[in-house]
Parts: structure tokens; C-alpha cells; sequence
């Protein structure tokens, strides 16, 4: 097999612990079905975000980057410039590499927002964004766009945030739509979910889940247990990787 290093167009992720990674399958499936013999896909794993600069100067011809959990904050003032939506949303999960330095992207709340929105209902007004990581970020601005409110729920919460323990019946009730942003339940941990009260989910509720392995995580199976819509990230991941592709590819 020929080192992805000896290839001329590389493109990579860049993570920690990201062996089980979407992105690497997606686009070298990609790659080969365009017929881009020329192009490789690699995980580049870091211990700490401060060996991104390392990796930078050592690989000059990767032309872009994603980025996973959990440096899509901590990368940024690693580049050069920011697209305006990242500014707004505050983390980063695409990187283009340019004559004129490294710029970030934020591709997620395309992905969410193309494979949230079919599953909405006009019910859906209120929702509870559990975890806090770089991706909640872009699925906050989403439902700013789409006139959802929402509370972060955190194990440890900041101001105008809910700890766990502060789910009642009214505000699960209440809040129609949850959307789990957090690794629990991810393969192989699979028996794994959030704790929040599933006794009080409803047929009025939309469970999501940015998790897409397994494709029914535990998260999502309690909640349909109790009659509610659920949806996964699996297309999310799709809508945000060709996005990338569209940035990498523009000049």
C-alpha cells in the first residue's frame, strides 16, 4: 500500500483518540470514487493541541484539515483567519490551507441545521443542548437561526446553565427538543446515556443525537421507547464533510 505521506494532495483529521473516525472512510471513499488517485485522507491523533503547530510545519503539502473533539476550540489561535460564521459560533471543524496561512470553518451547524430541520414540528420550541463541548456551540447557533431557545445542561454548569439534577417534569415537558452533544454512548460504550428523566418523555419530543455509531444509541432508544421522534448524526456528519470539500476545493 503507498504512504499516504508520498501522496500530493493530503488531506487529514486532527483529534484525540479518533481510531474509530467517520471522516477517514468517508473520504477515502471518496476519493476513490472520483478517481483522485493522487489524494489520501489521514487521522492525525495528538496528545495536545501543541503538536498542531509541529504537524504543520512538518507536512507542507496537507491542503486541509478537520477538526474533532476536543480541539475545535482549542485550535484556534493556531490559524491565520476565521470565517465570519465561526465567529459568531466559536469553534472550529474545517481548515483550509492557503498560500496566505490556515483558516477556519465551521461546517458543523451546516451538517446539524440540513439534517435537523426535516424533523422538526411546529411544537418544537424549546430545547436542552446536553454537553457543552465545541460542537454544542454550532448546535446553539442552529437553533438561534431557527428561533429554538435553549439551556445547556452541564455536569457542571456555568451561569444560566442546568445541571442534570436540575431536570424537573415541567422543564423536560417543556422542552420538546434534546439534543445530546456529549461522547456518552458512543462504540463501544454503547449501554451508556445521559442522565436526564426518560420517565418524562413524551410523544411530543424530538430526540437528537450527533452520535452515529451505533446508529441507535442509548440516548436514542430510551427516548423512542417512550414514543418520542429521534434522529442521529449520521447525515449530519455527510452534510458537514461535502461541505468541507466545497471549501477545501474553492479557490
Amino acid at each position: 500500500m503507498e504512504n499516504a505521506e508520498n501522496k500530493k494532495v493530503r488531506f487529514g483529521l486532527v483529534g484525540r483518540d479518533i481510531s474509530y473516525s467517520f471522516s477517514k472512510g468517508y473520504f477515502t471513499q471518496k476519493f476513490h470514487d472520483l478517481k483522485l488517485n493522487d489524494h489520501s485522507y489521514e487521522n492525525f491523533d495528538l496528545a495536545k493541541i501543541e503538536e498542531f503547530e509541529h504537524l504543520i510545519k512538518t507536512n507542507t503539502n496537507i491542503k486541509g484539515f478537520n477538526v474533532t473533539i476536543p480541539y475545535k476550540q482549542a485550535v484556534m489561535p493556531y490559524l491565520t483567519e476565521l470565517d465570519e460564521k465561526v465567529k459568531k459560533i466559536g469553534a472550529v471543524n474545517t481548515i483550509k490551507v492557503g498560500e496566505k496561512g490556515l483558516k477556519g470553518y465551521n461546517t458543523d451547524a451546516y451538517g446539524f441545521q440540513k439534517s435537523f430541520e426535516p424533523l422538526l414540528k411546529p411544537h418544537h420550541q424549546k430545547a436542552l443542548i446536553l454537553g457543552t463541548g465545541g460542537a454544542s456551540k454550532a448546535i446553539a447557533f442552529v437553533l438561534g437561526e431557527l428561533g429554538i431557545t435553549h439551556t445547556f445542561v452541564s455536569r457542571n454548569p456555568d451561569k444560566d446553565q442546568l445541571s442534570y439534577n436540575d431536570l424537573t417534569q415541567k422543564i423536560m415537558e417543556t422542552s420538546t427538543v434534546i439534543i445530546n452533544c456529549t461522547p456518552l454512548g458512543t462504540h463501544p460504550n454503547v449501554t451508556v446515556k445521559p442522565n436526564i428523566p426518560y420517565e418524562c418523555i413524551t410523544s411530543n419530543h424530538l430526540l437528537y443525537d450527533l452520535i452515529y455509531n451505533p446508529s441507535k444509541t442509548a440516548f436514542l432508544a430510551a427516548g423512542e421507547s417512550q414514543g418520542a421522534a429521534i434522529g442521529n448524526g449520521q447525515r449530519m456528519l455527510e452534510f458537514q464533510a461535502e461541505k468541507a470539500w466545497e471549501i477545501w476545493c474553492k479557490e
